[in-house]
This record gives structure tokens, sequence and C-alpha cells, in this order.
């Protein structure tokens, strides 16, 4: 039986080469991409929807089997904790319920490396929080994946992230694997791939054993 999959954050960069394994696997007739601005991929498969997640009860129509979630943004990029703490928090947790209530049965959330509910540093107590808050919504399957730092071409300019890069490229053996800067194609196809698992229960992937993908 094939199933429809609805992505959130599909213009990203996680998110849009997701979107590429979805679209070529017969196991998704449908993929619902959700995305704040239209998407330059065109298929029959996808139906863009242009919308912020916070309007998702506009649209009862929504549904579907797994909930792929690929939203995210950085303290710099958001500009204050409030406005971070939406994006990584409300956003994700919003999504988990009106999904669920709309019949979805997998939801699969892109965290990161450190999320701690009881963390000092702001970043990953949000990213643990989000994480707790979306168990107790009740999925059939809940796969979390933690990568480390994200390596690949942004279509927005992080500066922060771009020095890593280069770091990790000179210095990069010297880093334990759990550490170590992650590919997103790594990320993106382990969200393929754990999606066809039909597993049952909460499962938490750390940025080595994504390296495999």
């Amino acid at each position: 039986m094939t199933k429809i999959a609805l992505i959130a954050g599909a213009t990203g960069l996680i998110g849009n080469q997701l979107l590429e394994f979805l679209i070529s696997d017969s196991h998704y007739s449908k993929i619902i991409a959700l995305s704040r601005k239209p998407l330059s991929i065109t298929n029959p498969k996808v139906e863009n929807i242009v919308m912020e997640v916070e309007q998702l009860e506009r649209h009862p129509e929504l549904k579907a089997d797994d909930v792929f979630c690929c939203l995210g943004t950085t303290m710099k990029q958001a500009g204050s904790k409030v406005a971070f703490r939406k994006v990584d928090f409300d956003y994700p947790l919003h999504l988990a319920k009106v999904l669920k209530g709309n019949g979805a049965q997998q939801f699969l959330l892109i965290s990161a490396l450190g999320a701690n509910k009881n963390s000092l540093v702001f970043y990953n107590q949000v990213k643990g929080e989000i994480e707790e808050a979306i168990k107790s919504v009740g999925f059939k399957a809940l796969h979390i994946l933690r990568p480390s730092l994200l390596l690949g071409s942004r279509k927005e300019q992080r500066s922060g992230e771009d020095a890593a890069k280069v770091f990790y490229k000179i210095f990069g053996f010297l880093i334990p694997k759990k550490y170590q800067g992650l590919e997103s194609i790594k990320v993106a196809r382990a969200m393929h791939a754990l999606s066809k698992k039909e597993l049952a229960g909460v499962f938490i992937y750390e940025s080595n054993v994504l390296q495999e993908y």
C-alpha cells in the first residue's frame, strides 16, 4: 500500500534533499510539501502548500501517514530567544499535534547533537524540550535524528557554520566520529530509510549513526 508523506521545511537544506528521495520512491504516492516560499521543484506527486505552520488549522484536508519535520533556524537568524523557540519548538509541536489529530502514524524529527531539556545551552535545551514534547503526542513511531554540524550548500549564508566547515575539512580526522561534521544528504537519506522500516516506538539516532547512511 502506498502512503502519503508530508514535509515541513521542504525548501531547507535537508528538506529539499529529502523531497528528491521521496519523489523517486514508489512507497509514497503523494508528497505534501509545506513551505514559506514556492518550491523550485515541480512533480505530479508533489502538492506544494505555501503557508506558515501556525496556519495549519485552515487546512483540515492536510492528512498524511508519515510526517517529516525539517524545521529549524539559528539564534542569529531568529534574532531572539523567543523567535528561535517559535521555529524550533512551537512550530514542530503544532505540526505534530495537528497531523496526529488528522491520522498520521509516524513522525520524523530533525533535532541536534547535544539535545537535552536540562542543558545550560539554550539551543540544546530547546531541542531537548521539543523531543520530549513530541514524545507525548503519541505517534505509533517517532524517529529523532540528532546530527552534528551539517555540511552542505545552503541558500542562505551562515558565516559561523562556513568557518566551522573549513575547520572540519582540515582537522576533521582528529575529531571523534560523533562530533564530526555530517553531510546533509546523509540525514535526508536516513530520514527516508527510517520511514520505511515500519517500526513502533521512540527511536533516537546520534550523529555517528547517521554518518553510516
